[in-house]
């Protein structure tokens, strides 16, 4: 049998790839570091996901990332969800991500130390700078996502337990890509409204 009988193109080749891989990595569990994270403006992040041995790259789509809790870095070991995807025009392969959470508490107690730390370093919680809370508020402003479980409580335990209270909402993205941006522009524009006592 000659060697060059059976000759394929490079696009035959890699759709015979994408097939065999797309196919046999549907769904898989990974356990790594991420290294290189991007959060791009399109709200889509990209990431590596790597061990001592090997990297891979890995992609979550907006849609899919606003449901992480936590905010990936460098560094962080997390286990993720997903499918291998295979890219032809640049012949690569990728994990598409549809779930993320840290590998284990010890990693989200780490991204909430380096987080308490870098406040503290800003004179965040300086004691100069805290406000006296009213022991009986009149107006809360509270920015949360409407359509949360957490909105739904904090309006039962208001109507409960202090019902002449005024509550004020600001809606926010909570969690996921922009949550941060809608969170801190909710509290600047309840700010902006002298007769609230205090913000949630």
């Amino acid at each position: 049998m000659n060697l060059f009988d059976n000759i394929m193109t490079v696009s035959e080749l890699t759709r015979e790839i994408k097939q065999t891989l797309e196919t046999n990595f549907e769904k898989i569990t990974v356990q790594g570091e991420i290294s290189n994270f991007k959060a791009h403006y399109s709200g889509h992040w990209y990431f590596s996901l790597k061990d001592k041995d090997a990297t891979i790259s890995c992609t979550m789509w907006k849609g899919l990332n606003s449901y992480v809790f936590f905010t990936p870095e460098d560094g962080m070991k997390v286990i993720i969800n997903g499918k291998l995807s295979v890219y032809p025009p640049r012949g690569s392969y990728q994990i598409d991500v549809r779930s993320m959470k840290p590998a284990g508490v010890g990693e989200l107690q780490a991204a909430f130390e380096r987080l308490k730390k870098k406040l503290s370093e800003e004179g965040m919680f300086d004691e100069e700078i805290k406000k006296t809370i009213p022991q009986f508020p009149k107006k809360i402003g509270i920015v949360t996502a409407i359509d949360g479980a957490a909105f739904q409580d904090m309006i039962s335990v208001a109507k409960r337990r202090y019902p002449l209270v005024e509550l004020v909402i600001s809606p926010a993205k909570v969690q996921g890509s922009g949550a941060a941006e809608t969170i801190v522009k909710g509290i600047k524009n309840l700010n902006k409204q002298k007769d609230i006592d205090l913000i949630i």
